[in-house]
């Protein structure tokens, strides 16, 4: 009788690295993570794992006409915008008729606010964020990465991403800082500080603890909701800390990319947005980080792009106006041009048996469907990656107040990362109908 076959190859620990006379290389995520008897989960992951999110938002908004196809489904013409995207158009969905609900807020731009949340009245009185899609999914899915998420910006406009507590995140809008907090190794003295540090906030974090507990002790009801509120931000600060500790001594991805050199005019937003995308792919290539939020694009003087004389903020108030449509249709144009570098960039690394693309879920738009009226509904929104079955034109809802609900997308993006939501804030389905699996 033969000898039963015996599989010998061990599966790769996640957290594997080379080690040689006292130096340590963590390796990237390789099949060989993978058992040689995968079950059905396990041989799924080879192929999908790690999923990644990419969230950017374009604060001043689109020329929705210049954008969304006039046709529904699969045979659509591509729109002026989307004529750069074509060689990718397999890879993405453009949705119209979508939109959060009740947005009315303290001036027209505080959308941008609630673009990851959906929380209603942004700014009035009274109001408070909730937490972010990105940072839900963080908090549900524990990634071990270096970064949790990355909170990017392009520095003229705030965060997208929002703790449980609805805390605004700080965002970070300099590459050369991007790229040293990504790919630099500090000196050993320079670890031992960071290690010092992470120690003391931890240690003051123990101190602040204690004192809440006994002033909770002598507080009402909503004081104690409040400190209760407070506990929480301080746990999620805790872990934050904790995570840092551990990964302060592991070495950082070698790269061949040099860093980059800042652009110090301010308004050649493209050179910017391009350096930034770079960082963005090498970030989820390395998969330093498997979340990250982008607010891109919007400024109150005329970006360095040939063509364009005009204030970007004022010609997003075009009121119809052809001569200012024009200078808009340049600048959104390049927007897409970049869009579509980032995904060629994405689709051009392979990652198991796919392409980063097809493990990542990138989620483009703007809080603003008409920005020169400040309108919130109809929103502009592509999707590209992640798994999903792209190529078409999905009209989510009907025009103005018979929009679908945008955070139903969330929940079924959620669903696709294998963190089962019944609801994510104002949401009323788990899913966008026509939007599906691949």
């Amino acid at each position: 009788m033969n000898a039963p076959h015996i599989a010998t190859k061990a599966r790769l620990d996640r957290r594997a690295f080379l080690r040689s006379t006292g130096l340590l290389l963590t390796l990237p995520w390789l099949e060989a993570m993978v058992p040689s008897f995968a079950n059905a989960t396990e041989s799924r992951a080879a192929t999908t794992q790690p999923r990644r999110l990419l969230a950017m938002n374009y604060s001043l908004g689109f020329h929705v006409p210049l954008l969304v196809p006039k046709e529904e489904g699969a045979h659509y013409t591509p729109s002026y915008y989307l004529e750069p995207l074509q060689a990718h158009r397999k890879d993405f969905t453009v949705f119209s008729g979508i939109s959060h609900e009740e947005q009315n807020g303290a001036d027209g731009h505080t959308s941008e606010l609630t673009w990851l949340t959906s929380a209603k009245h942004p700014g009035l009185p009274g109001f408070r964020n909730t937490i972010s899609l990105d940072q839900l999914l963080v908090q549900k899915l524990s990634p071990d990465t270096r970064f949790s998420s990355l909170v990017l910006s392009a520095g003229y406009n705030g965060s997208l991403s929002w703790t449980m507590n609805g805390v605004s995140i700080p965002s970070e809008s300099t590459p050369s800082r991007l790229f040293q907090l990504l790919f630099v190794n500090g000196s050993p003295a320079e670890v031992q500080k960071q290690l010092s540090e992470l120690r003391r906030g931890r240690s003051i974090l123990d101190t602040l603890d204690g004192e809440a507990k006994k002033l909770n002790a002598n507080l009402g009801p909503r004081d104690r909701e409040k400190v209760d509120q407070y506990f929480t931000s301080v746990r999620e600060l805790e872990a934050r800390l904790l995570s840092s500790s551990a990964w302060a001594t592991r070495p950082k991805p070698k790269i061949t990319a040099e860093a980059p050199k800042d652009v110090t005019d301010r308004t050649d937003i493209i050179a910017k947005t391009r350096q930034m995308h770079d960082l963005i792919a090498l970030a989820f290539q390395t998969d330093s980080t498997r979340f990250i939020t982008y607010s891109a694009g919007g400024m109150n003087a005329a970006p360095k792009i040939e063509g364009v004389s005009h204030d970007w903020h004022n010609l997003s108030h075009h009121g119809q106006d052809e001569t200012k449509i024009e200078e808009l249709r340049i600048i959104e144009r390049a927007e897409f041009n970049e869009i579509a570098r980032l995904l060629s960039l994405l689709k051009g690394v392979q990652e198991g048996r796919g392409t980063l693309l097809d493990n990542t879920i990138v989620m483009a738009g703007s809080n603003l469907g008409n920005a020169s009226s400040h309108s919130s509904r109809d929103l502009p929104l592509i999707v590209a990656g992640g798994g999903f079955r792209h190529g078409k034109h999905v009209v989510a809802g009907g025009k103005g107040n018979d929009n679908a609900r945008f955070a139903n997308l969330f929940v079924q993006i959620a669903h696709r990362m294998d963190v089962g939501l019944e609801k994510f804030g104002s949401s009323n389905a788990r899913s966008i109908k026509g939007f599906e699996l691949a």
